[in-house]
């Protein structure tokens, strides 16, 4: 299928994800690279506790955290 044709299937609201292969799908700058971080502990139980208070786990708050320093940054 041409892509223009699959443009329109689109358009038009039809279900085109059985002409895709997500098996290979990327969300460009969303790719993970694993990174290891060493805190003081002091900061690790503070973390624990800010965690356990949201519900979340704590490498959620790190990333959200890290997430709203480096978006002010730029």
């Amino acid at each position: 299928m041409k892509a223009s044709e699959l443009d329109k299937r689109f358009d038009e609201g039809e279900d085109i994800s059985k002409y895709l292969d997500l098996s290979k799908a990327r969300r460009p700058e969303q790719e993970q690279k694993r990174v290891n971080v060493d805190f003081p502990l002091w900061m690790v139980h503070l973390l624990d506790k800010e965690s356990k208070r949201l519900g979340v786990p704590r490498q959620s708050i790190i990333k959200v955290w890290v997430a709203e320093r480096l978006e002010k940054a730029v």
